[in-house]
């Protein structure tokens, strides 16, 4: 199987600090995304369980370039909501201040997932249910494909994440049309 992308804005709540903290949501469980995935609760354990079995992390990733490490997630696990990451830019690379730098400005909004499907049914709806995942990179992005999932930098307007939201939407929409043969 090839490794597949999915695409969330942070969830609420997400914030860099002034160490370059950042925290929040990477997917939301039951949400239907531009692609027509549903990522289902329970999704992500057996992976997590077998990377921390095997003493290796979640890596954290610039735009999913695998030659292009930023950070670090200290934490990433499964609740009631979605998979919630935390961890923390590394400042000392150049990708990993500029990141910072666009979280706190505004300009960064995005996660993407980077994973396998271990297993997966379609609904009734055409829509394709996820049930195991192996989670392999969480990226920083500037075009998700979860627009309920989003990053906020500290003080960020949150009409203003709306707008570039919509924005991301209309690209996503755009980039699915060219796409079509």
């Amino acid at each position: 199987m090839d490794l597949e992308r999915k695409f969330a804005r942070f969830g609420d709540g997400l914030s860099v600090t002034e160490d370059a903290v950042i925290e929040g949501y990477a997917s939301l469980f039951g949400q239907v995304d531009q692609g027509r995935d549903v990522v289902q609760k329970g999704a992500y354990a057996a992976s997590l369980a077998g990377l921390k079995a095997a003493g290796q992390r979640v890596k954290m990733l610039w735009q999913h370039d695998p030659a292009q490490p930023i950070g670090v997630w200290d934490e990433v696990r499964e609740d009631e909501r979605g998979l919630w990451v935390k961890g923390r830019l590394l400042e000392s690379t150049q990708k990993g201040r500029e990141a910072a730098e666009l979280i706190r400005a505004g300009a960064l909004d995005g996660l993407s997932i980077g994973y396998r499907t271990k297993r997966a049914v379609k609904d009734d709806k055409g829509r394709r249910l996820l049930t195991e995942l192996e989670l392999w990179e969480v990226s920083l992005v500037t075009f998700p494909m979860l627009p309920s999932a989003r990053v906020a930098a500290k003080g960020t307007d949150p009409d203003a994440e709306d707008t570039w939201r919509s924005i991301a939407e209309v690209f996503q929409s755009a980039r699915q049309e060219l796409a079509r043969p």
